[in-house]
């Protein structure tokens, strides 16, 4: 097990003008589980394999244990990486794909063999030990690529989306395996996804990129509660925050026929005559009494919850918004329903900036 640490990293791509990666920063504990999350081109995937050493870093350096890897060829940094898509040779069994690394160094035939059989009893491969990859399901194909990582008990696990080949029933129990297996292995662990879901439900910390920017890197349950930014606050949480661009007024921001209050300090000298107010769709409520008045488009049953999906007018311009009903109950495609929110859970950001405004 090992710390990991990137200081100032920096990528630049032939031809890009824009870095990859830009300048970032992020230490990682030993033995903790951090998900690198953003969506497609945020540079989450080519950090990864900065740090595996597959690209090399124009700028800054990156540690493993307390020392500098950053020019270490890939086999000389004690890692193990598992792919998306399994990269198991196919004419092997799945115990010789589990063990071929140990192979390649050298290690001793019969703890070759204590070793993938201990790998293969964590992992419920042993009786598939003798069988090729082709007559396994994409699961088990998956586990095999994790037991080939597993055996050579390297400081860090490295995974590059290593769920987005399964189905969605499979990749709920295959992302609860690999969170139970982390956390008996106690190995140091850094996993790219771009789904944040998978990112809420598995990391110890989670950190958000967007264009090759470090945006936020927190506890799932404080990224939910307390997004640095407009784009965390949208990012994060399915559905998506609503982020609505109010008038100030005197008092606060104008949420339908209510006044949300808004501390002075908070928007003292920042120069914008209006700002985003961020609401979870839990934290709406549909109401008899005053609030924003919302046109539903759209609703999603789900049982004990539905998402209702509506416009609303804000200041004149018509704004999308969503919120959780109860699914016994839900309101009705067209109908005009009244929202107020819960004052306690709402978000301040900066239209401008995006930054957020009230801590």
């Amino acid at each position: 097990m090992a710390t990991v640490a990137f200081e100032g990293v920096t990528k630049f791509f032939a031809g890009g003008e824009q870095p990859a990666v830009d300048d970032l920063d992020l230490a990682i504990e030993d033995g903790e589980f951090l998900v690198l999350v953003g969506p497609s081109g945020c540079g989450k995937s080519t950090s990864l394999r900065m740090l595996a050493g597959l690209e090399d870093v124009d700028r800054g350096t990156i540690a493993i244990g307390g020392e500098d890897v950053t020019e270490h060829q890939p086999k000389d940094r004690d890692i193990a990486m598992v792919f998306q898509n399994y990269a198991l040779y196919p004419h092997m069994t799945v115990g010789e794909n589990m063990g071929f690394g140990l192979r390649i160094a050298g290690e001793d035939k019969a703890e070759i063999k204590r070793r993938v059989a201990d790998a293969a009893k964590i992992l419920d491969l042993t009786a598939y030990l003798d069988r090729k990859p082709k007559a396994l399901s994409g699961g088990q194909r998956q586990r095999v690529a994790m037991g080939r990582a597993i055996v050579r008990k390297p400081k860090v696990f490295l995974m590059d989306e290593p769920l987005s080949n399964l189905d969605a029933k499979l990749r709920v129990q295959t992302r609860a395996q690999i969170s139970a297996l982390q956390r008996r292995l106690a190995t140091t662990t850094v996993y790219v996804t771009h789904d944040q879901v998978e990112a809420m439900t598995m990391g110890d910390r989670v950190a958000v990129l967007k264009d090759g920017v470090l945006q936020q890197c927190d506890t799932p349950r404080r990224m939910y509660e307390h997004p640095n930014n407009v784009f965390v606050a949208g990012f994060i949480g399915s559905p998506a925050m609503n982020l609505l661009e109010l008038p100030l007024v005197d008092g606060g921001v104008r949420f339908g026929g209510e006044v949300v209050p808004v501390p002075r300090s908070a928007v003292a000298g920042i120069g914008e005559s209006s700002v985003t107010l961020g609401v979870r769709p839990e934290d709406l409520a549909i109401t008899t009494g005053s609030g924003l008045e919302v046109t539903i488009d759209v609703v999603e049953e789900l049982g004990a919850d539905a998402y209702a999906y509506g416009r609303a007018k804000v200041d004149g311009d018509e704004q999308l918004i969503v919120v959780r009903a109860d699914g016994r109950i839900p309101p009705q495609r067209g109908q005009v329903v009244t929202l107020a929110y819960a004052a306690e859970r709402t978000h301040l950001f900066s239209t401008v900036t995006g930054e957020r405004l009230v801590d």
